[in-house]
């Protein structure tokens, strides 16, 4: 436990929570919910994609970056190829990141992505291929968001060991430069 956060410790950033966790529910409440009230597809498909491309907007730009620190992207460069870019704050201020905001943020990351997967199950069962192109196009967004930040985080792991080792064998040279100058 870290003796610098008091127990009993509350969300640091309580409104990126509620909206990280707002897009999520909003776009599997409306598909649960759609079934049961709504008979024209195309309303369906529209509003829970628009709802999960919200989710994925919110939690690719605003939500990861604030609750985790971290920040992913893809780019093509010149030849053509895809390019995964990686941004995440200092090893000091990942250690200060609120443990509630992340734990938010990594449960219902996966969480959201397990849903989509039960529902596309019973999507197949039910052999409704339509209902699956619309779980389908909300689980690749999920799924996107979590090798994005799955890869981030591995990446700003090996950066602070990388930035720990170096600083480690800095601080040896010139513990062993000073030893040897002072003689």
């Amino acid at each position: 436990m870290d003796p610098n956060q008091p127990v009993g410790e509350n969300y640091a950033n309580p409104r990126t929570c509620f909206f990280h966790v707002l897009f999520k529910a909003a776009a599997l409440a409306f598909y649960i919910l759609s079934a049961l009230f709504i008979d024209n597809f195309v309303i369906i498909f529209v509003v829970t994609v628009l709802l999960a491309a919200l989710d994925f907007w919110v939690v690719k730009n605003v939500s990861g970056r604030i609750l985790v620190g971290l920040r992913w992207w893809n780019e093509i460069n010149d030849l053509g190829e895809s390019v995964w870019k990686f941004e995440c704050l200092d090893h000091e201020s990942l250690a200060r990141m609120n443990k509630k905001d992340s734990w938010l943020f990594w449960w219902t990351l996966y969480l959201t992505a397990i849903l989509w997967i039960v529902l596309a199950i019973f999507s197949l069962i039910r052999l409704q291929a339509d209902y699956l192109l619309v779980v389908g196009v909300c689980l690749t967004l999920s799924i996107a968001n979590i090798v994005g930040f799955t890869k981030c985080k591995k990446d700003a792991k090996k950066q602070i060991q990388q930035f720990a080792s170096q600083t480690i064998a800095s601080r040896f040279s010139s513990t062993l430069q000073s030893a040897f100058s002072v003689v």
